[in-house]
């Protein structure tokens, strides 16, 4: 955590990312629990209000996808000094109009897609900055243990432990987020629930007030398609970069599929019953705290490695589910997820930063994020089917199994180690965008 001791700004980006994040949570559970609620009765009536659920869910985090890019094109291109405490802003106008909206399920979709989409790009902008002031004080950090092979090791190093203090606060978001969530709107309501909410995105937006994105002098001249496909053009001329995202796709729809499975195992299959799913998802959480430690302690380690690593071992997990006998075994199989989930993630942020031109992170950050979001509607109907053919222990191996493929995908891609990822880092910075 040292880059948080010595720069207010990292602390600010990485508290407001934090922050939002466990608004975020917050506003997730109100809203769908306020969707299930509006009819109770038969079981056509719950089977609809799940279904309302999902849509939900499509709206808010799968559809933005194909939006936000051309949001964070349009906010480099802007260049103002308010743009990503803009995109927070904004975050916050709209959930008060889904508060007010709240009983119109019709209304309040559109206004999930609005309030989801300036999230995705807020996250992507965020972590592109985030990166730009790891790379402004990488002249103070230690490359002690770490193999400088052709690109510059102190940026390489401030990048990842900025990315692995972003991680941890996702892990902390990741436990305090749902729980009070559930807490507030049982006890408050889900509007008084996504008025906090509300308050969070104004916090958030205060503390970026001075942060704009990485400055760009093409940006102001360029269009948005321009800018687009030079990112696109970047992905597709870099093998390595193009190789991991594909293999990452490929796993994250396995991935993406497990949430929702995760009731149907612990109530129908393990019968823990509502206590027993918290206590997965807290056991989830809690691995992935240690997760974001271990991802610092490691963090010379070569990023591929590190990848494959946490891809593995969410794998494993998965397969732990479908074997466990019990609800403990269950609980421990998540702890491993929690930890795999945790390195995962913020050392694809990594190799994708290294691998990539600064003027193109914002563009190129925006398109891994949507890939994720975009997973995530492959993965809720996967998911579903399988379950639907044969059971939440038959889905998890099938889940296990596909997503320890990725793992070995990614070993195969990144098998050369650090040497091989700094050479094709080398190359990427010579790729020239298209006019």
């Amino acid at each position: 955590m040292w880059v948080l001791v010595h720069s207010r700004q990292i602390r600010r980006v990485v508290g407001a990312y934090t922050l939002n994040r466990i608004g975020s949570w917050v506003g997730l559970v109100a809203l769908s629990l306020a969707v299930f609620d509006q009819s109770r009765g038969s079981s056509a009536v719950v089977g609809r209000q799940t279904g309302a659920v999902v849509g939900l869910l499509l709206a808010w985090q799968a559809l933005p996808a194909f939006i936000s890019p051309w949001v964070v094109v349009r906010v480099e291109k802007a260049q103002t000094r308010f743009g990503l405490s803009g995109l927070y802003l904004f975050e916050g106008v709209v959930t008060a109009a889904i508060v007010l909206a709240i009983h119109v399920y019709w209304l309040v979709l559109p206004l999930a897609l609005l309030d989801g989409t300036a999230a995705l790009a807020a996250s992507s902008l965020l972590r592109s900055e985030a990166g730009h002031l790891a790379r402004e004080m990488a002249g103070n950090i230690s490359t002690e243990g770490f193999d400088p092979s052709g690109v510059d090791a102190r940026h390489q190093v401030s990048e990842r432990d900025v990315n692995a203090a972003i991680g941890f606060g996702l892990s902390a978001s990741f436990i305090a987020g749902p729980v009070l969530g559930g807490v507030l709107t049982a006890g408050l309501g889900a509007p008084a629930a996504l008025l906090l909410d509300v308050a969070s995105f104004l916090l958030c937006g205060v503390l970026l007030l001075d942060l704009r994105p990485y400055e760009q002098e093409a940006a102001a001249v360029e269009s948005a398609r321009a800018r687009l496909l030079g990112a696109w053009e970047h992905v597709r001329g870099t093998r390595l970069l193009r190789g991991v995202l594909l293999v990452q796709a490929f796993g994250l729809l396995f991935v993406q599929a497990a949430g929702p499975l995760e009731v149907s195992l612990v109530k129908a299959t393990l019968h823990g019953g509502d206590r027993g799913y918290g206590l997965m998802v807290s056991a989830w959480g809690a691995g992935a705290v240690l997760g974001s430690i271990a991802f610092q302690r490691f963090s010379r380690a070569s990023l591929g490695t590190l990848l494959a690593a946490g891809t593995l071992a969410l794998g494993v997990a998965f397969l732990g589910y479908a074997l466990a006998p019990s609800l403990a075994l269950a609980c421990a199989a998540a702890a491993v997820g929690g930890v795999g989930n945790s390195v995962q993630l913020p050392a694809l942020m990594s190799l994708v930063q290294q691998l990539t031109p600064p003027d193109l992170h914002g563009r190129v950050l925006g398109g891994v994020e949507s890939l994720t979001a975009m997973c995530l509607a492959g993965g809720l109907a996967l998911g579903g089917a399988l379950v639907a053919l044969a059971g939440a222990r038959s889905a998890f191996l099938v889940l296990g199994l596909g997503t320890c493929a990725a793992a070995a995908g990614l070993v195969r891609l990144t098998r050369r180690g650090p040497g091989e990822i700094a050479a094709a880092a080398t190359t990427s910075a010579d790729i020239v965008a298209p006019a």
